[in-house]
């Protein structure tokens, strides 16, 4: 008689079709078996991102594999390493951008490309909130905008995970950083980040003092294109450069405003991102991780059951800096 295979099993947060928070619960499942080119990864940490929620509701291009765990940020340790993984063993601490089974489960399957050495001075905490803000932020700055030391930037919805990732890096580059946020708490956080200014874009006509080319910005990164777009090409300096990150509606621009400062809106999304890509924006951010230079702000924390309410509260307006799962 054939003895049977032990199957080990683990919690995570599940769904079987498309819809509101509702559809997610926490269940017991079959822990995941890396094959011989993948990581598994004992999941300490999991970061909750918009992008998470559009999964999870199939909207906005987005859909899911069913069952569906959500979570595509998340830190902790090596569990197990497929035999043909190099650069990585039994119990080093790791964060991930992508991940193959969720990152809402106490393991997720990982491939080696998209999982890289967590710096000592981070947390796990800290480390799940690094994956999808921080690689937007550099790739938006510095992979699409082309940012150089000198240039003066403004980071329009700056108190947001990605917003905070972007001020952090900018400084961290010799940028001049201008920081926009909507309440006096967002103001104080961005403050203690090191922006060189802050403006409330609560207030009217938030950028009319930017109008010109000699006050207009070398970039904009903007959080909310729908809302921001129109203004944004008014503050602008001449070959100036809008790096639309984040979006939900339409907006109607003059094109004129383009035309006349021979400015430039780009867009982009992390998943499409090469694994060289990911690769190259891992090393070039850690040594500003492992120095203090970046730092990700945990805002909230909450237990693997309370993914629901974090996957409502990561779209409220107002955030100040990263939501967490934590799972072990």
């Amino acid at each position: 008689m054939l003895k049977k295979q032990k199957v080990n099993l683990m919690k995570a947060m599940r769904s079987h079709e498309h819809g509101d928070v509702d559809v997610l619960n926490l269940e017991t499942v079959d822990q995941p078996t890396p094959n011989d080119d993948q990581l598994l990864i004992a999941v300490k940490a999991a970061g909750v991102n918009p992008v998470d929620t559009y999964i999870r509701a199939g909207i906005n291009n987005y859909s899911a594999k069913f069952p569906h765990t959500p979570g595509m940020d998340g830190a902790g340790e090596v569990a197990a390493v497929g035999k043909n993984v190099v650069g990585f063993a039994v119990g080093d601490r790791v964060y991930f951008n992508r991940n193959l089974t969720g990152s809402a489960a106490e393991f997720a399957l990982c491939e080696p490309s998209n999982c890289f050495p967590l710096a000592d001075a981070v947390s796990f905490a800290e480390g799940a909130g690094i994956g999808v803000p921080y690689t937007t932020a550099h790739r938006a700055l510095f992979g699409r905008a082309q940012a150089k030391a000198g240039e003066k930037v403004l980071i329009h919805g700056a108190t947001g995970a990605v917003g905070i990732a972007c001020v952090q890096l900018a400084k961290a580059a010799g940028l001049t950083v201008v920081a926009s946020a909507g309440t006096d708490e967002g103001a104080k956080l961005l403050e203690k980040q090191g922006a060189d200014m802050i403006i409330r874009h609560d207030a009217e006509g938030h950028l009319d003092s930017y109008s010109s080319f000699d006050s207009g910005f070398n970039i904009i990164i903007e959080m909310l294109a729908n809302v921001n777009l129109d203004i944004d090409l008014k503050a602008l300096a001449r070959q100036g450069r809008v790096v639309v990150v984040g979006n939900r509606g339409t907006v109607e621009i003059n094109p004129r405003d383009l035309m006349a400062r021979d400015a430039q809106v780009m867009g982009m999304a992390v998943m499409n991102m090469t694994p060289a890509d990911h690769q190259q924006t891992a090393k070039a951010m850690y040594p500003l991780f492992a120095a203090g230079l970046l730092k990700p702000v945990v805002r909230k924390e909450y237990a693997l059951t309370e993914l629901p309410q974090a996957h409502l509260d990561v779209l409220k307006p107002g955030a100040l800096g990263n939501l967490v799962i934590t799972v072990g």
